[in-house]
């Protein structure tokens, strides 16, 4: 493991990713919040327009820089600008939306040339809110898109839900990184 490390959390509008990495982050994160002023004013009232950037120190010498990509397809340029040198990608999906299933498809796909190169852990939130589809169902999705990446039911304000979500992001990476 580097040094210095980045992660990239993405996912639509309210899945958590801004909520995620204050969790998880060991500086206050910078974000970059707007009041919303589209559809997703339906789900809150604020959203990410650029990124969101906190640190998340392994050990003294060791750090993992984690941004947070906008959820809106419009700001998608960002993508590739966040994703530069990332060494994984976290996916966050919001069960309770209308079709977290096509979301999931929808930002494997947008991300496609990423993960090829990295690897991927997805978090699943709100599952209290909806019950379906289930992490079964995710995975025999992923199954037949031929992905078996580690996929959790998450609560994006508990640090230790996504404190595993990035250790197993980052055991993907380095295999015999301690814990």
């Amino acid at each position: 493991m580097r040094q210095d490390n980045k992660i990239i959390f993405t996912g639509p509008v309210g899945a958590g990713k801004t909520t995620a990495i204050t969790a998880i982050s060991d500086t206050p994160p910078i974000k970059t919040d707007a009041a919303a002023s589209d559809m997703t004013l339906n789900r809150k009232g604020h959203t990410t327009v650029a990124m969101d950037y906190g640190v998340l120190h392994l050990d003294e010498n060791t750090k993992v820089h984690l941004y947070g990509t906008p959820g809106q397809e419009r700001f998608d340029f960002m993508w590739d600008i966040l994703t530069q040198g990332g060494l994984g990608l976290v996916l966050m999906l919001d069960n309770s939306r209308k079709n977290p299933m096509k979301d999931m498809h929808f930002f494997l796909n947008a991300f496609k040339d990423f993960i090829e190169r990295v690897p991927v852990v997805i978090g699943v939130t709100k599952v209290d809110l909806s019950l379906s589809p289930s992490i079964r169902e995710y995975a025999e999705a992923l199954s037949q898109m031929g992905m078996r990446p580690p996929i959790f039911e998450v609560d994006g304000r508990r640090k230790d839900d996504i404190k595993n979500l990035v250790m197993a992001l980052l055991f993907s990476i380095d295999p015999g990184l301690e814990g």
